[in-house]
């Protein structure tokens, strides 16, 4: 009889997790580019939500054409450190477009992809070292890195994509940053089974996984199959699509996601990245999917 007992709280133990429970809400984060026109603004929006962190990629500006953060100088890095500070911000995850082009001597499948990239992968050591001296002024310990512009079959390419990133992790791991690598719609890594592939090719402790379910949905169904490919501990940042949050024909089950990830131990943060139109509509979208992510956090009611 105790024992039948046993097994019935066993059950219910396994079931309830995924119902109850929840993202810490103060790993909730966002991509302060589509938070606001200025840093000033995006910070506002952080504290408007109560963030404790948010992820760097282009530095928000009322013009056109966006300079990424790990490109600036060193003065005016180690300025918007302070100003994150001041504010009582963290930065999460430092979003670059390291490899994000076309890799010599493949072919990829959307011809314009073949235009550039050339002098930046010779450059690349070069390119992650100031990356990596960007992170470190941001306090930040994660960079997110690309696979290179897809080609019809990436699968044999594997070998030299692990090579190259994998020459990357070793300088990374000496430096005590973590690269994530992101799946892709356009790169190589579209997939959860070619994420899980070349982090295990790779095998290094100093590279992980930026997961955005919405970027290989083309080719596979993201949750809860994409996802259960990938390797738990290998998971240290996931992006959420404003599209994927908010009503339309691209909405996941956030819900059931969020809960998973608590269930399986998900530490990370979860960033938002929205993406729905440009100016006031974009920023819009951005506080719309903000209070749509607290809510399923459980932040508010």
């Amino acid at each position: 009889m105790m024992h039948t007992r046993r097994a019935f709280l066993a059950t219910l133990a396994a079931a309830a997790p995924l119902s109850a429970a929840r993202v810490d809400r103060k790993r909730l984060s966002a991509i302060t580019d589509e938070i606001g026109r200025t840093p000033a603004e995006a910070i506002a929006f952080a504290r408007q939500y109560g963030l404790s962190w948010v992820e760097l990629r282009g530095v928000p500006s009322v013009t056109s054409g966006r300079q990424e953060y790990f490109q600036l100088p060193e003065p005016e890095l180690k300025a918007a450190a302070r100003e994150f500070a001041a504010a009582g911000v963290k930065v999460s995850f430092l979003n670059t477009s390291m490899l994000k082009y076309w890799l010599p001597g493949t072919e990829p499948t959307n011809p314009r992809a073949k235009g550039g990239g050339g002098q930046r992968y010779e450059n690349r050591v070069q390119e992650l070292r100031k990356a990596i001296d960007a992170a470190h002024i941001l306090g930040a310990d994660k960079i997110r890195v690309f696979t290179f512009a897809r080609v019809a079959e990436p699968e044999p390419l594997m070998p030299r994509l692990a090579e190259i990133v994998g020459e990357l992790a070793r300088i990374a791991e000496k430096e005590k940053v973590t690269l994530l690598v992101e799946n892709e719609g356009s790169q190589n890594i579209s997939t959860c089974a070619e994420t899980a592939h070349l982090v295990k090719l790779v095998n290094s402790r100093a590279l992980g996984i930026n997961w955005d379910p919405l970027n290989g949905s083309r080719r596979e169904k993201p949750f809860p199959e994409g996802y259960g490919i990938l390797p738990r501990k290998k998971i240290l940042n996931v992006q959420v699509k404003g599209r994927t949050i908010l009503p339309g024909p691209d909405l996941l089950d956030w819900g059931a996601i969020f809960a998973r990830l608590a269930r399986d131990g998900y530490k990370g943060c979860v960033g938002l990245e929205t993406h729905m139109g440009r100016g006031d509509e974009l920023f819009q979208k951005s506080h719309e999917a903000m209070r749509e992510m607290q809510r399923l956090a459980g932040a508010v009611s």
